[in-house]
């Protein structure tokens, strides 16, 4: 029998975004884990909805609208330093973890950004995140786009690929273990 795709690739391969957990992670609704440095230094993470377009992980937030205080404070540190790691991995079992890591750009945008509708939906189910969508309807409301074209990849699903602290992956041929 074949290896399962991604089964056989090391970690930080970009292929591992094809394998099937990837892909069931990528679409399914666990929020992802954002993580990055604050203006002050100190490690943070966020859970938050995101959207996969094929080829970015997109999560959104509020700069200004009808309710909001103020921008969120993650885009001043993303804006000063965006490297970032994100998780997206469910209960299981066994649990899967798939671990993205690379720098984000930040765009602001007017109204709601598309890519959160698009999580909206699949979050929230299409009545639901329409009828949020429309109160959220204002001229004043502004969105941060926030996009993570992946750099490497990590992928665990405990029954292919384990972490090393579980005998980790099995070396590739002609690499020491």
């Amino acid at each position: 029998m074949p290896p399962t795709p991604g089964t056989a690739l090391p970690q930080g391969d970009l292929g591992l975004l094809d394998a099937p957990v990837a892909r069931e992670l990528l679409t399914g609704t666990a929020p992802a884990h954002l993580g990055y440095l604050a203006t002050d230094g100190s490690p943070r993470v966020v859970p938050t909805w995101f959207h996969w377009t094929g080829d970015e992980l997109v999560t959104v937030t509020y700069v200004a609208g009808p309710g909001v205080v103020h921008p969120a404070r993650r885009l001043a540190a993303l804006r000063a330093d965006p490297r970032v790691a994100v998780t997206v991995d469910d209960d299981g079992p066994p649990p899967r973890v798939l671990t993205l890591r690379g720098k984000v750009t930040v765009e602001e945008v007017r109204g709601v950004a598309p890519e959160y509708a698009a999580a909206a939906r699949r979050y929230l189910g299409t009545e639901a995140a329409d009828e949020m969508l429309a109160e959220l309807d204002h001229p004043r409301l502004r969105q941060a786009r926030i996009g993570l074209r992946p750099q490497w990849v990590g992928l665990l699903d405990f029954t292919t690929r384990l972490p090393s602290a579980q005998g980790g992956l099995a070396p590739e041929a002609g690499r020491p273990a």
